[in-house]
C-alpha cells in the first residue's frame, strides 16, 4: 500500500530557482511525478553572469538539457589573476583542450537567467512536471507515509516526500535545522551587465578575469554570445543586515574601489544600473533530513561566491537525489543515502569559499605578495590536479558523492604551501 501510494503522490519541490528545478527534471528523468511550488508570482531567476566548472556540464547532461546549455554558454579561453593595485598579470589558467580532456567537459560563463531558462523549458515540456507559482511553503507535517506541506495561502499540498530548495532564507530549514539567520560575512558585492560597446576595449579579453586588491576585487567576463560583459565588484564594508538585489548608485559602488589602479577603476566607470548584495552563508550542517523531508542547494548549504559554485553545488545535489530516490521505495532511507554522499563535499566548498575570498581574493601586503609569488610558481597541471577533486567527473557515476581525502586538507587546492 505504502509503494502505491509513493507512485501515486507527486514528490513536492520548494522553491523554482535553478535547484529546484533541477531536482524537479532528475526526478521526472527517474519516472516520478513532481510538483514545483514558487513563492514568487512568475518563474526565474534575478542576477546576472554565473561561472560553470565542468562539473555543472556533468550534471546537464544527465539532466537531458547538455546539448541546450552548451548552446547559449560562452567558452571562455582562461581564467585570468590580476593584480589590482599594479594592473599586472598574476597567473593565467588555460581552459583549452588539455583542460577539457582533464575533466571530460568545458569551462563556460553563462547569464543566469539563460540558465533558468534551459531547465525552466524542459521541465514545461516534461507531462511528470507540474509547476505552480505564487505558493510559498511555509510549514509541514508528515505521518510516516506522506508529507503535506502547509503553504501561506491556507491551502495544503499532499505528497510522497518534500524537498526544500527554498534558498538561503529556507522556511522549510527553519523546522529541519532551526538554525536562525544566516551568517552575514560584512562583505558586498555590487553587480552590472553592460554592453559590450561600453566595456574599456583594451579589457574585452575572453576569460573569467578577477582583479583582487585589499579587502576588495572585481570579476568580469563575456556574456549572452558576447553581446554583453558581466561585472560584479566586491568589498569589504562591514555590512551587518543582509540585502538582496538593491538598487544603488554608481557613486557608492565606487567608494570601495578608490585606491585600486586606474585601469581596474575604469571597468567599474562604465557599469550601469548597479544592484547591491549583502554576501552570507551557514556553518556547514551534518543534517538536512527530517523523515520524508530534506534540504537542497542554498536551503542546505549556502555558501560565498568566491569558488563559483553554488549552482553547480545545487545541481550536483539535484542528480543524487534522483539517483538514489530511484534505488528503492523507502523514501526516508534515499534521502538519508543523499544527505551522506553529499555533506561533506557540499562542506568543503562552504569553507573553501570563505577561505578563498580571504586568501587569494583580498589579502594586502606581505599576504599579496606571498600569493602572488606562489600561484605564479604553479603549472596548469598543477591547477588542474588542485581542482581534480571538484571538476574530475567521477562523482556522477557516483552520484556525487563525498570527496575530500584525494588532495590532502579541504585547503589543499589552493593553499599557500
Amino acid at each position: 500500500m505504502e509503494e502505491t501510494m509513493t507512485q501515486t503522490l507527486p514528490i513536492i519541490v520548494a522553491g523554482g530557482g535553478i535547484g529546484g528545478i533541477s531536482t524537479a527534471l532528475g526526478l521526472a528523468r527517474q519516472g516520478f511525478k513532481v510538483l514545483v511550488l514558487e513563492k514568487a508570482p512568475v518563474l526565474g531567476e534575478i542576477g546576472a553572469g554565473i561561472q560553470l566548472g565542468p562539473n555543472a556540464f556533468h550534471c546537464f547532461d544527465w539532466l537531458g538539457v547538455g546539448d541546450t546549455a552548451r548552446a547559449m554558454a560562452v567558452y571562455i579561453d582562461s581564467l585570468r589573476l590580476m593584480d589590482a593595485l599594479s594592473a599586472e598579470e598574476i597567473m593565467r589558467i588555460p581552459l583549452d583542450d588539455a583542460f577539457r580532456q582533464r575533466f571530460r567537459n568545458p569551462y563556460a560563463v553563462i547569464h543566469r537567467g539563460d540558465l533558468h531558462g534551459v531547465l525552466l523549458k524542459a521541465a514545461r515540456e516534461n507531462p511528470l512536471i507540474e509547476l505552480r507559482t505564487g505558493l510559498e511553503v511555509i510549514d509541514y507535517e508528515q505521518d510516516g507515509k506522506s508529507v503535506t506541506a502547509a503553504l501561506a495561502d491556507g491551502s495544503k499540498v499532499v505528497g510522497s516526500a518534500l524537498i526544500g530548495a527554498d534558498g538561503l532564507w529556507s522556511n522549510i530549514r527553519m523546522k529541519v535545522v532551526g538554525d536562525g539567520q544566516p551568517r552575514v560575512s560584512g562583505h558586498t558585492t555590487y553587480r552590472s551587465v553592460i554592453p559590450t560597446e561600453l566595456m574599456p576595449e583594451d579589457l574585452r579579453w575572453n576569460a573569467a578575469t578577477l582583479w583582487a586588491g585589499p579587502k576588495c576585487h572585481i570579476v568580469h567576463y563575456p556574456l549572452s554570445g558576447w553581446k554583453a560583459f558581466n561585472l560584479v565588484v566586491t568589498y569589504h564594508n562591514n555590512a551587518s543586515e543582509p540585502v538582496a538585489g538593491k538598487s544603488v548608485t554608481a557613486e557608492e559602488v565606487k567608494r570601495g574601489f578608490e585606491h585600486v589602479h586606474p585601469m581596474a577603476r575604469k571597468i567599474i566607470d562604465n557599469g550601469r544600473d548597479w544592484k547591491l548584495w549583502v554576501l552570507c552563508d551557514r556553518e556547514p550542517i551534518s543534517n538536512w533530513q527530517d523523515g520524508r523531508v530534506v534540504l537542497l542547494g542554498d536551503a542546505a548549504h549556502p555558501m560565498l561566491q568566491y569558488f563559483a559554485q553554488g549552482a553547480c553545488m545545487a545541481m550536483e545535489d539535484a542528480v543524487c537525489i534522483s539517483n538514489e530516490l530511484a534505488t528503492t521505495t523507502d523514501i526516508e532511507k534515499a534521502l538519508a543515502i543523499y544527505q551522506s554522499k553529499r555533506v561533506l563535499r557540499t562542506a568543503r566548498v562552504q569553507l573553501q569559499s570563505r577561505w578563498i575570498g580571504e586568501n587569494i581574493y583580498h589579502p594586502a601586503d606581505g599576504h599579496a605578495a606571498l600569493r602572488n609569488s606562489i600561484m605564479r610558481s604553479r603549472t596548469p597541471e598543477g591547477w588542474y590536479d588542485s581542482v581534480d577533486w571538484l571538476y574530475g567527473g567521477s562523482g556522477i557515476d557516483g552520484a556525487f558523492g563525498a570527496s575530500t581525502a584525494s588532495h590532502g586538507t579541504w585547503q589543499t587546492d589552493l593553499e599557500f604551501a
